[in-house]
């Protein structure tokens, strides 16, 4: 390493290095580049004694923009604290790692005015490609993505207007895999609560799954069974007063289920965090049995929801994250197929939270 002026440390160069080996640049740039067949043995030693001595680190970054090539691809997510997000990452940085690319993680904690900015930061830093899992990106803010030939895969959420690969769950599949368990069990009344889903296609989709689910199960249900009751209940977790209303709305259903004889009642969570906020309410509200009340149901299998049983369906968030960045490597390296989708199913995995209790 070569000192710099009032004794700072300054990293060596590919000149420092050509100097040291007692040769010109472009044979340092030709070693770097694999081109050691057009060099001599002995210059070849030199250069990797001058490279050992000096400790040089090639500026990756300098050298992809001077071939055009950068390998940075840029990730943008909603929320980095979701367990969902973190195990999606795990798929993107495995997938990454073998196909020599750096991603660039960018966390918009939920505010749709930071994943603008975000995405106009990618387009400086001239990423390669962008992986999206955002909450409010609308195509005209990928826009400036597109139109300057960055290809873009969406992760869990399509965006209207935009035509590009998408890699998530198999939303239907999987919200009709849990209405058959809930069935299954005996429970008759079931509230799928779930946030604002207006903006969301995975919500929408989730919403609408469970609705068309228990519309054919009404259908061919037995006549002489008693009909199925089902709502879909908004919790917009961003509002603390809304949060409060929510679950006193749905205190009452349950009592008033309570004293209705043979009623079994089951909250259908659309994903882990909406889950951990109904568990945590009818803990305080029930006490350490409350599950003897009422049955949950969540998709995202978070570690709490095993440590205290409960029933969930497991997105294969690490597969996801790897099929994105496939995709997205894809089409860096030139596929021009139309938009393609990726939908993954889930996992049921029962727990005590659903069991049959006879009372």
């Amino acid at each position: 390493m070569s000192i710099g002026p009032l004794g700072m440390a300054r990293r060596a160069t590919i000149s420092d290095v050509a100097r040291e080996a007692g040769t010109g640049k472009t044979s340092v740039s030709r070693y770097l580049n694999g081109e050691t067949n057009v060099l001599s043995l002995d210059l070849r030693a030199r250069i990797e004694a001058a490279i050992k001595r000096l400790d040089y680190r090639p500026n990756q970054m300098a050298r992809g923009l001077k071939r055009g090539r950068n390998r940075l691809v840029g990730l943008l997510v909603a929320d980095i604290t979701n367990p969902y997000t973190v195990g999606v990452l795990r798929g993107v940085e495995a997938a990454c790692h073998a196909l020599g690319l750096m991603p660039l993680v960018c966390n918009a904690a939920n505010e749709i005015e930071m994943e603008r900015r975000y995405l106009e930061l990618m387009t400086t830093y001239r990423v390669e490609g962008v992986i999206v899992n955002a909450l409010g990106v609308k195509e005209e803010m990928l826009r400036p993505v597109g139109e300057g030939g960055t290809p873009a895969v969406l992760v869990d959420r399509s965006i209207d207007g935009l035509a590009a690969d998408m890699v998530g769950l198999d939303n239907g599949e999987a919200v009709t895999l849990g209405i058959r368990h809930l069935l299954e069990q005996g429970f008759d009344d079931i509230r799928f609560v779930v946030q604002p889903y207006e903006r969301v296609s995975s919500r929408r989709l989730r919403e609408a799954a469970f609705r068309a689910a228990l519309e054919q199960a009404q259908r061919t249900r037995d006549a002489g069974a008693s009909p199925l009751r089902g709502e879909t209940v908004v919790l917009d977790l961003s509002d603390e007063a809304a949060v409060a209303r929510t679950h006193e709305a749905l205190d009452s259903h349950l009592e008033a289920a309570s004293e209705r004889s043979g009623r079994r009642v089951a909250y259908f969570a659309a994903n882990g965090l909406v889950a951990l906020s109904l568990a945590l309410h009818l803990h305080g509200q029930y006490g350490a049995r409350w599950q003897e009340r009422v049955a949950l149901l969540t998709i995202d299998d978070s570690e709490w929801a095993e440590l205290i049983g409960v029933t969930a369906i497991r997105q294969p968030t690490y597969a996801i994250g790897y099929r994105a960045v496939e995709f997205l490597h894809e089409r860096i390296e030139g596929g021009v197929e139309p938009a393609r989708e990726a939908m993954l199913s889930g996992e049921l995995v029962v727990r005590r939270s659903t069991a049959w209790r006879d009372d």
